[in-house]
């Protein structure tokens, strides 16, 4: 995904208060004026405020100011996803109402309601700080947390059409490598052979990848950025960012975590996305943990992982791409262009 600044000027004119009380008072959400309100996101993506009226708490999220093709579309689907799996005991913040329409604040948006949690990747609590036990059941708990969700039916729970689940694992390769050649079009990209093994790599999961799987609900981006934990326990409180989510082989979201999770070389240069990090399961052991808990052939997980390794490299490299050509601070495309080249590394590593 592009990386998207905005000021908050303009993140504040793209709410427009008086129209969305109006569509609440139509959608019989409360009365009165909205107060304590509180622009909680901004500066990149999807935009998030919190709210209060007739005494409940609300968070609005749309999409950015400068909409992309798909942001509205993306929208919609991320409140059904959370409308699909509201009754289930997938961690989740609960949705209240969605606009599809785009006549109301220019695009389309949901309300959901505020999760008692936090990020860790933003700072942990002292209860999870000064804790390995507590840390080491975070790092579990993360696992549950997809392996409830690839245990849904999607069918079952109104999912049918949201993804094409025929031929999904085969569709890969050649959909992220088209993406990958197509960064050539950005003047001043360092080109493909400025990354570590890439055909080595999409040669090894094409020859590799597993004949069958059993469809189900897809995250797309599941990692410690993405999921909030309850302040008293090292439990979930919400799985956030549902923008990729769809239907396909859920064991992409364990690999995911594979790809994501610190290892030796990370720790060892100081890179975690958590600090303090010791306590936390290996990658390895969540494997094992959601192995537990699915009924899912995890004989294969290697090329998940690999898999995961390519996809977000290939999507963090087309930041690095734009900001060759000037279209992303120069300071951001260096960082993600050297988690490029980490992820291929990684990948290489587990293919030999």
């Amino acid at each position: 995904m592009g990386v998207i600044y905005q000021s908050m000027e303009s993140v504040k004119s793209s709410v427009d208060i008086d129209r969305l009380s109006t569509w609440m008072d139509s959608m019989e959400l409360g009365t009165g004026p909205l107060s304590n309100i509180v622009y909680l996101a901004g500066g990149t993506q999807n935009i998030l405020v919190r709210f209060t009226r007739s005494n409940r708490e609300y968070i609005l999220r749309r999409p950015p100011v400068h909409l992309r093709k798909s942001s509205n579309e993306t929208m919609r689907r991320e409140a059904r996803v959370l409308k699909a799996i509201s009754t289930t005991d997938v961690p989740h913040a609960r949705l209240i109402a969605s606009c599809p329409e785009e006549d109301v604040l220019g695009a389309a948006f949901y309300l959901m309601e505020p999760v008692d949690g936090f990020n860790p990747t933003t700072g942990l609590l002292p209860h999870h700080a000064n804790s390995e036990e507590v840390r080491r059941r975070m790092g579990f708990a993360l696992v549950e947390g997809i392996a409830s969700l690839g245990q849904l039916d999607y069918l079952e729970v109104g999912l049918e059409g949201f993804g094409r689940p025929e031929n999904f694992l085969e569709r890969q390769v050649p959909r992220w490598k088209s993406q990958l050649e197509s960064y050539a079009d950005y003047d001043g990209w360092t080109g493909i052979k400025a990354l570590p093994g890439v055909a080595d790599v999409e040669k090894w999961l094409e020859a590799n990848r597993p004949v069958h799987f059993v469809p189900g609900i897809i995250h797309g981006d599941y990692h410690l950025a993405n999921v909030m934990y309850c302040p008293d326990s090292a439990e979930l409180a919400a799985i956030v960012d549902w923008e990729l989510s769809t239907i396909g082989d859920p064991l992409l979201d364990l690999g995911w975590l594979m790809a994501t999770w610190p290892d030796e070389d990370s720790m060892s240069s100081g890179i975690t996305t958590v600090k303090p990090w010791k306590g936390f399961p290996t990658a390895d052991e969540l494997v094992e943990h959601y192995k537990a808990r699915s009924e899912r052939d995890l004989s294969h997980i290697e090329w998940y992982g690999v898999l995961a390794c390519y996809k977000l490299g290939v999507l963090l490299e087309g930041t690095y791409a734009r900001a060759c050509a000037g279209k992303v601070p120069k300071e951001m495309g260096d960082l993600l262009h050297g988690k490029t080249i980490r992820l291929f590394e990684r990948a290489l590593r587990w293919i030999k």
